[in-house]
């Protein structure tokens, strides 16, 4: 998927075209939260977030996405999964959500030739405790990540960060799969890996953009693949969590392109600044 170990930086006309991207995302999660429920299967799901997309001027960017001749193209517009598993589920009428679920919607879009990501583990109905600090644990990890993604540090300290807490915790860290840079391609490098020590990797400069993700396992790290291919599963079973945002690196700070406002308030959706 990553041809080249050199991040492309982009201007800041092109971060204004990714935050659009991003937003439509963001918005796309937004209407896709009050149909997130039990009895609502996730090819519905699917069929919601698509139009939605679509209907804005964009296409959808995991549609048809083959990052390997050896697996079928992507079918769906969201990548759906569901309690262990982790990521890239595969959307279907026959998967329906049933109370005390746990499902990460993860979603791309193409808008203006710039590509937008980001993911968020939903609950469904009455959630386990232990379940829900999973969650909560996850999205800590990812604003922790953000937060180290400033001029002059290193991709490393935003691996350190997501590890440390995760693992303080008592969870296990999914080390198979990673963040990654983000433009006009779905996958630029540097890589983003969940794991690392700190002042390793490649430095962090003024004007990268990169999806954040950590990919959290109430159990170990440990993954599978799943019989379609494309399904990625906690390998003992455990329940798994997934939360990403795309980010930008500012002279003056960290500019978080997609948000999460529209799915847990009321408020206008907007980008942030740290």
């Amino acid at each position: 998927m990553i041809r080249s170990p050199k991040p492309i930086l982009k201007t800041d006309e092109e971060i204004e075209l990714l935050r659009a991207s991003c937003q439509l995302v963001s918005r796309t999660f937004a209407e896709l939260k009050q149909h997130v429920k039990a009895g609502v299967n996730t090819l519905h799901l699917d069929k919601i977030a698509e139009e939605f997309i679509r209907d804005h001027g964009a296409v959808p960017a995991f549609k048809n996405y083959q990052p390997d001749k050896d697996l079928v193209p992507f079918p769906g517009t969201l990548c759906t999964s569901l309690n262990e598993e982790v990521v890239h589920g595969i959307p279907s009428e026959n998967v329906v959500l049933k109370d005390g679920d746990v499902i990460s919607l993860d979603c791309g879009v193409i808008l203006n030739e710039f590509f937008g990501d980001s993911a968020y583990t939903f609950m469904v109905g009455e959630v386990k405790p232990e379940v829900q600090k999973l969650l909560r644990v996850t999205q800590e990890c990812l604003a922790l990540g953000v937060a180290q993604a400033k001029k002059g540090n290193r991709i490393g300290d935003i691996s350190f960060a997501v590890q440390q807490h995760a693992e303080s915790n008592g969870y296990g860290v999914v080390r198979d799969l990673v963040g990654h840079g983000i433009g006009r391609s779905l996958h630029e490098p540097p890589e983003v890996p969940n794991f690392g020590r700190r002042g390793n990797g490649p430095k962090i400069e003024v004007g990268l953009v990169i999806a954040i993700e950590p990919m959290i396992n109430m159990g170990k790290g440990a993954v599978r693949r799943g019989s379609d291919g494309w399904t990625i599963l906690s390998h003992d079973k455990s329940p798994s969590a997934h939360f990403e945002h795309t980010v930008a690196v500012r002279a003056d700070g960290i500019d978080i392109l997609t948000t999460f406002e529209g799915i847990e308030s009321n408020t206008t959706i907007g980008a942030a600044t740290l």
